[in-house]
């Protein structure tokens, strides 16, 4: 099943009030935005991360936050009790995520990739908008849909 399918059998079996939008394919921020007539602080940015736990362990997080706001890699590291934390390569972001860069969501999926949402995402607007696993289709989901279905960790991770 394909994430994006995944995506919307959650969010029906959940009741969730959401649309689905079909359009180019686009996965920056602010030209999405345009797209789907939605504020760019209404896109869930969903980045992989690498989190050193350790010296030796390591633990793979998606961190979610406002798109129109900067992830602070220091708070993401913070966040999952970390020391250090970086982006994760583009053939490790898709192997977690089944997603290309740019439709990453903001669900995860495999049980090695942990979800952590900064908490502005839950108060800034009525809805949020994002790829949904496909650079030509979104979703609008109502937030606190997302937040009842989803229930993942907050924590502060901008700048």
């Amino acid at each position: 099943m394909s994430i994006f399918d995944q995506i919307t059998a959650l969010l029906d079996a959940g009741n969730a009030r959401y649309r689905v939008i079909e359009h180019p394919a686009e996965g920056r921020s602010e030209a999405i935005a345009a797209i789907r007539g939605t504020a760019v602080g209404q896109g869930a940015k969903a980045l992989v991360c690498r989190v050193r736990l350790t010296s030796s362990l390591r633990a793979h997080v998606l961190a979610v936050f406002p798109a129109d706001q900067q992830a602070d890699l220091a708070r993401v590291a913070a966040a999952v009790g970390g020391k250090k934390a970086a982006l994760a390569d583009r053939e490790l972001a898709k192997q977690l995520t089944g997603c290309p860069m740019g439709a990453v969501p903001p669900f995860s999926f495999d049980p090695e990739l942990r979800l952590v949402v900064d908490p502005a995402l839950a108060t800034r607007y009525p809805e949020i908008a994002f790829n949904a696993g496909r650079l030509d289709r979104s979703i609008v989901l109502d937030t606190a849909d997302y937040f009842r279905l989803v229930q993942p960790e907050q924590a502060p991770l901008c700048i």
